[in-house]
């Protein structure tokens, strides 16, 4: 999930003409993002200028901003960022553990759709990204039977934070701040009634996204030889995630033998 993506050429055209003319200085002023979010810093002064301007209007005029966790996830630094940016392998992977039901493709350098198989569906776009945070922008629609279609934006900042366990191993903890922003016009207008069923709605996604993760995490740990037969079974992933996935799984389970096998005092 690496680097940004181009949209729709126009919008480059016209983001390359609107730097060309005099009123350059105040449309940078306008498109400067707020860098505190939840009481989390992250670098927003990296974002790029074009897609600043693209974030600065949704995240002045949200709907509903959620924050979940932080969140532990069981599962070592290495092993979580490359299923973090590999998110065909991570919802394959999932699906084929029965762990959920999710669906992802990938349509571009750091651009991915994805369907979590209970209604939601979209475009996600990594923005930004360093060894600690993460910026994606989201577009996309929910069918539920308490709601029409509703379709919106969001904006995502993930903060990760790699941290040992007692018993020596990995894990990561993991912060989502969410902004969302609704593009149906009649909804938008109910929004004072709407935004606690919306917001909980969003929520609700975020945190079973990070408990699948947590779920796969736990898989690996307690059956290794499960995910590998998974990982290895026709249609087989590709040799370099196989062979970084055994790898990896070979690395998470030394810290455990070694805890069995260290002598009493």
């Amino acid at each position: 999930m690496k680097e940004p993506v181009p949209l729709l050429p126009a919008l480059a055209v016209l983001a390359g003409l609107a730097a060309m003319v005099p009123a350059a200085p105040a449309q940078s002023e306008r498109c400067q993002l707020p860098p505190q979010h939840a009481g989390v810093t992250f670098p927003v002064d990296q974002v790029g200028r074009s897609w600043a301007c693209r974030l600065q209007p949704l995240l002045s005029d949200y709907t509903t901003a959620n924050k979940v966790g932080p969140i532990r996830t069981k599962l070592p630094e290495s092993l979580y960022r490359y299923l973090l940016d590999r998110p065909p392998l991570a919802a394959a992977l999932i699906n084929r553990l029965d762990l959920g039901l999710y669906l992802a493709e990938r349509r571009g350098p750091g651009r991915y759709w994805g369907h979590d198989g209970e209604g939601t569906s979209g475009i996600v776009e990594l923005v930004y990204h360093d060894d600690t945070s993460r910026i994606y922008y989201l577009e996309g629609s929910h069918d539920s039977r308490m709601l029409p279609q509703v379709t919106g934006k969001a904006v995502v900042f993930v903060r990760m934070t790699p941290v040992k366990e007692a018993d020596g191993t990995e894990s990561m903890d993991t912060l989502l701040v969410a902004y969302t922003r609704l593009d149906n016009r009649v909804l938008s207008g109910l929004v004072s009634l709407l935004r606690p069923l919306i917001g909980g709605t969003v929520r609700g996604k975020l945190i079973k996204g990070i408990e699948t993760v947590n779920r796969l995490g736990d898989v690996m740990r307690k059956q290794p030889d499960r995910v590998l037969f998974e990982a290895a079974d026709p249609p087989a992933f590709a040799d370099a995630d196989v062979a970084f996935l055994k790898r990896a799984l070979e690395e998470m389970h030394v810290p455990a033998v070694q805890s069995r096998t260290r002598p009493r005092p």
